[in-house]
């Protein structure tokens, strides 16, 4: 019986499983979602691709768009399971309890990702003009708007982590929706276990 309330509780309005957030060991998301997949967890690791140059040569490397952090669907029943797999540190938790990541927040990053533009990890924002793009790829996508050396961008952002991901659009494409809400008091995630 318990056990069946866990999952009905583990469960979206919509009867969708949630999502989740793991914080990792810095560079160990690959191998912690490799790790986590194998063991038949459903997880998403967002991965941004950039060039990185030396002197002699230039790479182009898959990197993750939220370093030292990745996503898990469900398993909330098994967190031994998850807490000793190897590069893993903890699940993010709120108020004691692992925190729900929004479906709507990582369908966001999901389209970001596959609209093909360039991506790039941005600053977490929390003030500015919130914004609906109108048409192209990102149609219906909602986030701050912002610039960057004259610039029009496009920030998505996880809020319970902390975390953006930001896009480069046309201000023309956009329309003004309201304004980012004030933070309210300085309430943070817990880091504990």
């Amino acid at each position: 019986m318990q056990l069946a309330e866990t999952e009905l509780e583990n469960r979206s309005s919509t009867g969708t499983p949630n999502w989740y957030a793991l914080f990792t060991r810095y560079q160990h998301e690959k191998s912690v979602t490799l790790s986590l997949s194998n063991k038949s967890y459903e997880v998403y690791l967002p991965l941004y691709r950039c060039v990185r140059r030396w002197q002699d040569r230039a790479k182009q490397l898959w990197l993750p768009l939220f370093p030292c952090y990745m996503f898990i669907r469900e398993g909330m029943d098994r967190q031994l399971q998850i807490l000793t797999t190897p590069g893993v540190i903890h699940i993010v938790k709120w108020g004691g309890q692992p925190a729900i990541v929004p479906q709507a927040q990582v369908d966001a990053v999901r389209q970001i990702i596959a609209s093909g533009l360039l991506v790039e990890t941005h600053p977490y924002l929390q003030c500015g003009d919130r914004i609906r793009v109108k048409t192209g790829p990102l149609m219906g996508l909602e986030g701050i708007l912002t610039r960057k050396k004259g610039v029009t961008r496009l920030v998505v952002s996880i809020e319970m982590l902390g975390r953006s991901a930001a896009v480069d659009i046309d201000v023309l494409n956009a329309e003004r929706i309201g304004r980012f809400p004030a933070p309210k008091l300085s309430h943070r995630f817990s880091a504990s276990a």
